[in-house]
């Protein structure tokens, strides 16, 4: 009986922090249903902008130098309290590696100095939308051609980018460049320059020659890139299955709407390095060694005829019979 009673005992003991436990893990169940995490908030091209149907993912304008140009930006703020967001407008550009980035507070001199919206500031009550008008002002002097920027959004550490896409009325030219390409560790490198006054979807066709024919054939195919004028990246292809030994000529053509195309050639050699080095190393270690067997063979035949020409000297008496028969051929001759 002492046993059961000392397990009755812990059991009593235990039961009111297992009821204590439940209850949090409960309330807390419960509280995470009845306040779920409230989505994001949004800024986005407003539904009725410039007479166009909603879902526009970014702004789309096109006026002549001079011209005002107007649309709405719409903020919806889904949260159970009120939400201020800070609104400026931004020049876009290309990153190194292609992507769609805007610049700072201080750094526009395009589209980005000449968006205004009606506010700097706008406040959205709870689970309301506001629409805040956005103007843009193309100066006389602006170049025809796509000038792209965003209107950026901030609040609360975080920064929403719509995009804009201006173009100034004028002659546009679509021009484009492959350069710089290069073959190292299985990928082929090069750059593309938008050279034009036109945003360009590049499309880009690979193919590599050998000694031995064809290595590489890759028809063309979309970029996921797009390539804001006068903007320049650096962009890499795969090609995981190189050759052991050949040498090759990659070529790549590049083209986008508007006739703009490029192409660009690279000659590559490959060599298999590691085993080329093992087998210069073994040769050399065997030149060395016949270099060394060799000296010492002829190292060698010098010390035995060095040996043989330094023998003993002759005793006196053979060399004093050899002068007396010189002696006797003389006088028989005299």
């Amino acid at each position: 009986m002492p046993p059961l009673t000392g397990h009755l005992t812990r059991l009593a003991l235990a039961a009111p922090l297992l009821a204590a436990l439940w209850w949090t893990a409960a309330m807390t169940a419960a509280g995470a249903t009845e306040h779920p995490a409230a989505p994001a908030w949004t800024a986005q091209p407003a539904a009725n902008g410039a007479g166009r149907d909603g879902g526009r993912p970014y702004f789309y304008l096109e006026g002549l130098p001079g011209s005002v140009l107007q649309d709405r930006l719409s903020v919806t703020n889904p949260g159970p309290g009120p939400l201020t967001v800070r609104l400026r407008g931004a020049d876009a550009y290309n990153t190194a590696e292609g992507g769609f980035a805007v610049r700072g507070a201080h750094g526009s001199t395009g589209t980005g100095a000449w968006l205004r919206t009606a506010t700097e500031k706008v406040t959205v009550p709870a689970r309301t939308r506001a629409e805040v008008p956005v103007s843009v002002t193309v100066p006389d002097d602006a170049l025809p051609g796509d000038h792209p920027g965003a209107i950026v959004a901030e609040s609360g550490g975080r920064s929403v980018g719509v995009r804009v896409q201006l173009r100034v009325g004028g002659p546009t030219l679509a021009a484009l460049t492959v350069e710089d390409v290069g073959v190292a560790g299985g990928t082929i490198h090069y750059t593309l320059v938008n050279r034009g006054n036109a945003v360009l979807a590049p499309r880009l066709a690979v193919s590599a020659d050998g000694v031995f024919g064809t290595l590489l054939r890759r028809e063309a195919r979309p970029l996921s890139v797009e390539l804001l004028p006068g903007q320049r990246v650096r962009l890499t292809e795969p090609w995981r299955d190189t050759p052991a030994l050949d040498s090759a000529t990659v070529r790549l053509r590049v083209s986008a709407a508007g006739g703009a195309h490029s192409e660009a050639t690279a000659s590559v050699l490959f060599v298999p390095w590691l085993p080329l080095s093992g087998g210069a190393l073994l040769l050399l270690a065997g030149a060395a060694a016949g270099t060394y067997a060799y000296r010492r063979r002829r190292a060698a035949r010098r010390g035995g005829h060095g040996s043989a020409g330094t023998g003993a000297a002759p005793s006196p008496d053979r060399q004093q019979h050899s002068d007396e028969r010189h002696l006797v051929k003389a006088g028989a001759e005299s």
